[in-house]
């Protein structure tokens, strides 16, 4: 008797363990997709060095306000069917997509990491990722702002301890930006063009605070393999198609992939490569 009232209350608990994880599970990704819309704002505005809070949000066509029910993320895009309501102006699906990711992207970290003060570390890394990924794609730049506040971000929650160690953090950006510095640097001396971006190498410094030498090391080798590829597919669909191809490529993308990685599975990475061994 006594042994089935246990398996009972066993049961009991494991099924509300269960309805608490998907009930954060899904606050995660709204929460995430809420982040997302405003991320669009900031992918669109911090190019065109314009204020991220005003004026508010509205039509770039037609410039009209847009209303509380035009801005429910994703659902606001799908029930007008990708139109503005006032103007029936196209809307991309791009912003869409930037919501779904960042949803998706925080509800990985919650998943991995748990309700805790190293998550929020994470999500405000990821987060400056999405931003200057998407920038970079549209402008081909990345903007300092966002790389000194994230520096700062990471630089005060490793100072109180909250991250991975202010030394290590340190070491990581001398050591990740520092070696990518003097590379490119060579290379630039050698074939006597530009390789890579000063935001790439700031990038790579600002990762290296983040996730430290082992992490930002890898995010380095993750990003040159992501690259490659890249290249690869790239060049073999141009001469597919007999089309000039455009070897101006934005490595900030393959940065952020490469980070993103390492923040969801570096563990595992690394374990998995020192075993080949």
């Amino acid at each position: 008797m006594i042994l089935y009232i246990n398996k009972d209350l066993d049961n009991i608990s494991e099924s509300g363990e269960i309805k608490m994880e998907i009930y954060f599970m899904i606050v995660s990704f709204i929460m995430g997709v809420v982040f997302g819309s405003f991320y669009n704002v900031c992918i669109f505005r911090i190019p065109e060095k314009l204020s991220i809070i005003n004026p508010p949000s509205h039509c770039y066509n037609c410039n009209s306000r847009l209303k509380p029910l035009d801005l429910v993320p994703i659902l606001s895009w799908i029930m007008l069917k990708g139109r503005c309501r006032y103007c029936g102006e196209k809307i991309s699906y791009r912003y869409v997509l930037i919501e779904f990711l960042t949803g998706i992207l925080f509800l990985l970290v919650f998943n991995k990491y748990g309700y805790n003060i190293q998550t929020i570390y994470y999500l405000i890394f990821i987060s400056m990722l999405i931003i200057i990924t998407f920038i970079d794609i549209d402008h081909y730049i990345i903007p300092d702002c966002l790389i000194i506040f994230g520096s700062i971000v990471a630089i005060l929650a490793n100072i109180l301890g909250q991250g991975i160690g202010i030394k290590n953090s340190l070491s990581g950006a001398l050591i990740c930006g520092g070696s990518m510095l003097i590379l490119t640097s060579l290379i630039e001396f050698i074939v006597k063009k530009e390789v890579m971006g000063g935001g790439d190498i700031k990038l790579f410094a600002m990762t290296g605070l983040f996730l430290g030498i082992r992490g930002g090391l890898l995010t380095m080798l993750l990003s040159i393999y992501v690259g490659a590829f890249y290249g690869i597919i790239v060049i073999v669909n141009s001469r597919l198609k007999k089309q000039e191809y455009n070897s101006m490529i934005p490595y900030g993308p393959f940065i952020s992939i490469g980070a993103l990685m390492v923040v969801l599975c570096g563990t595992n990475i690394i374990s998995w490569y020192t075993g080949l061994f």
